[in-house]
Formats: structure tokens, C-alpha cells, sequence
């Protein structure tokens, strides 16, 4: 234990108590914002992971957190969309990679801007700009926690 209590046990029980409870309706505001664009949270999500690089279906499954069936259904709708591609991984035709499309990577583009206005149309309810700006960079804080936990699992021991 630190000497130096974190916010979390510093808050309220009831503040305590809803953490979870308010990261699950930001995931439903998050579903509504990509609603606009005709995708998923899982295709999303998908769709994000594979901005800039190639993956595979184990790959993919491991860092969604779900089973190789469950992605295999998920880029099945993807690739009919024309929004990612399947390529035979050379020297091994066994393995096949996914790569996003220039399409795919319009529409994610697309998503991302329909996704931050919802955000920011929820946000612009704070009492000030100042509060604003300080939910973007605890969202921003999240991201930047979950990718290190996400090195952190990697990381060979």
C-alpha cells in the first residue's frame, strides 16, 4: 500500500460503485455515435486494430479479449463490406493476414469524426470549457493506461 491514497480511494463509495456502471453507458454513447455509420463496436474496434498494420485472426482475438470464431464472424461482415481484405501470408498459405482497405480506412475515418461528435455533444453539458477539456484528457489518460497494460501482458517474462 503507497502513502499516497489514488482518487479512486479517495472517491465517494457511490462514485466508487459507478465507475463501471458509466464505462458501460460511454460504450452505448460510443454505439450510437457509429450507429451513424453502420458499424459495430466490435467492427470498430476491429477495424482500429488494423490502422497501420496487418493482423491475424489469433492476433486479432487476443487483443479483443474474445474467442477466434467470435473474430472470424466479425471480419466475415467486414470483408463483404469491402472494408478489409484477406491475404495468404507468404511462405505459409495456411496463415491469413487482414488488411483494412482504402475503403476501410475512409469509413474508419468517418466513424472516428461520427464517434468524437457524439462525445463532444454529451460533453458540451459540463458546467465549462475547463471541465470539457478535462474529460477529453481523462479519456485520453484511459487510452494511454490500457495501452501500457496492454505492453505490460505482452512483455516476455
Amino acid at each position: 500500500m503507497t502513502l499516497k491514497a489514488t482518487a479512486l480511494e479517495r472517491s465517494r463509495p457511490e462514485e466508487r460503485r459507478t465507475l463501471g456502471r458509466t464505462a458501460a453507458w460511454l460504450a452505448k454513447q460510443v454505439e450510437i455515435g457509429l450507429g451513424t455509420v453502420d458499424l459495430s463496436l466490435p467492427q470498430y474496434r476491429v477495424l482500429a486494430m488494423l490502422e497501420g498494420n496487418s493482423a491475424l485472426s489469433s492476433d486479432l482475438a487476443e487483443r479483443l479479449a474474445v474467442r477466434p470464431p467470435t473474430v472470424t464472424a466479425v471480419v466475415d461482415g467486414l470483408v463483404a463490406r469491402g472494408l478489409v481484405e484477406r491475404r495468404t501470408v507468404e511462405g505459409d498459405r495456411r496463415r491469413v493476414d487482414h488488411v483494412l482497405t482504402h475503403h476501410g480506412h475512409q469509413v474508419l475515418d468517418t466513424a472516428d469524426t461520427a464517434v468524437n461528435a457524439r462525445l463532444c455533444e454529451i460533453a458540451a453539458h459540463l458546467e465549462s470549457p475547463a471541465d470539457t477539456d478535462r474529460a477529453f484528457e481523462g479519456l485520453t489518460l484511459w487510452r494511454r493506461a490500457l495501452v501500457a497494460s496492454r505492453l505490460a501482458r505482452s512483455a516476455p517474462r
